[in-house]
């Protein structure tokens, strides 16, 4: 007996599962990263304020819940959504952002020990940080290597796709080395505590060096190819970041030392805090002000929304963190003004990017599809003969 094949049924496609976290990249950690330096800078900053600890507290407790819905959905984005997680990968413009998730981590890690305290109490901080400081190392340092030996060798790019998101995975040990000294009093007394230290400051002459090589990759890009597109201009505040980061690394350094190792050097950490910290907050300074004239430009020009706007948050707490050390270190009242003012910055950099992305997440627009680029039309050429067109 002879079937007609348009009589056989035909099976339903299968419908990918958890489709709500298929385009749910690595970038979204950017939001943890900036909710937790609102609480960790503010507790920072050199003047007292009534209550700000109590809210600071606060808003580091909102960046462990989110810390761990994202953990949650980006295991669900990696196990039913493999093929997406891999183009992400081999992405020159996605892969750069796995940095965010060990800097997610260390932020969350460091802000129990400076405030979240307060509410779990010291053992069960300590804990929580000594777990999401060594996961979060060891993403770190294995993004500082992995994801530039993918630029170099599967990535195809070009000298005008260099955009600051290239530093994302070499910060991320410069966050390990300013947070880790923290972790230092903690440890047995000893070999210890001093191993621990001198690998925090391995990690930020990995980082600083790093960042060195490709930082005039980036501003030489801006100088030959222009400003970056609308959407970007908010990543030239990730230069910010490891500027701060190491500014603050040093101070972190000079407070642990004592006692950690012998003291001709914990005598040099305390220079170096200064000599090191001051002229780094100067570019920084200067950076700021170059990066905010183009984002007011791009502003003007129509620049949107996007996740892009979490530039705005951490890097600028690492300078909040870095001129409170400064503060500390110098006694000079100009520091602690420069913390409390960047502070604000970050407060309302933060409430903007927080509001916005509630919106697009309630409304689905920001786990949709990324739309394509719209395609333009090819110049229109024409011959010339004796000079004129024709």
């Amino acid at each position: 007996m002879v079937i007609a094949a348009h009589t056989l049924p035909r099976q339903a496609a299968p419908r990918p599962r958890v489709p709500a976290v298929r385009h749910l990249g690595p970038n979204w950690y950017a939001s943890v990263m900036g909710t937790a330096a609102v609480g960790t800078a503010g507790a920072a900053l050199p003047p007292h304020i009534p209550g700000l600890r109590t809210v600071c507290t606060a808003v580091w407790a909102l960046s462990l819940v989110v810390l761990v819905a994202l953990l949650t959905a980006r295991t669900l984005h990696w196990t039913h959504h493999r093929d997406q997680a891999r183009a992400h990968l081999l992405d020159a413009t996605a892969a750069p952002f796995y940095g965010c998730l060990s800097m997610a981590l260390l932020a969350v890690g460091g802000g129990a020990l400076s405030v979240g305290r307060d509410w779990i109490g010291t053992p069960a901080a300590v804990a929580l940080d000594a777990v999401l400081y060594t996961a979060g190392t060891a993403v770190g340092l294995t993004a500082a290597v992995a994801v530039p030996y993918l630029m170099v060798v599967h990535h195809r790019i070009e000298p005008h796709q260099a955009t600051p998101v290239w530093l994302l995975p070499l910060v991320a040990p410069m966050v390990s080395a300013a947070v880790g000294p923290a972790l230092v009093p903690h440890l047995p007394a000893g070999q210890a505590r001093s191993t621990l230290l001198l690998a925090c400051v391995a990690m930020f002459g990995l980082s600083l060096l790093a960042t060195l090589v490709v930082l005039p990759v980036i501003f030489g890009r801006l100088l030959t190819a222009g400003p970056l597109p609308l959407a970007l201009t908010p990543t030239l505040f990730l230069v910010l970041g490891p500027l701060g980061q190491s500014t603050t690394a040093v101070g972190a350094f000079a407070d642990t030392a004592p006692g950690v190792v012998p003291a001709p050097y914990a005598g040099g950490f305390a220079v170096l805090a200064v000599l090191y910290g001051v002229p780094v907050m100067g570019f920084a300074l200067m950076w700021f002000a170059f990066a905010a004239a183009q984002v007011l430009r791009a502003a003007r020009q129509g620049m949107g929304f996007a996740m892009t706007w979490w530039s705005f948050t951490f890097p600028v707490g690492t300078c909040v963190t870095g001129a409170a050390a400064l503060a500390r270190h110098t006694h000079l009242a100009a520091c602690s003004v420069l913390a409390v003012g960047l502070y604000a910055v970050l407060v309302t950099a933060w409430a903007a990017a927080g509001v916005h992305t509630a919106r697009g997440l309630i409304s689905g627009a920001l786990l949709a599809a990324p739309r394509p680029a719209p395609v333009e039309p090819a110049p229109v050429t024409a011959r010339t003969t004796s000079g004129a067109a024709r």
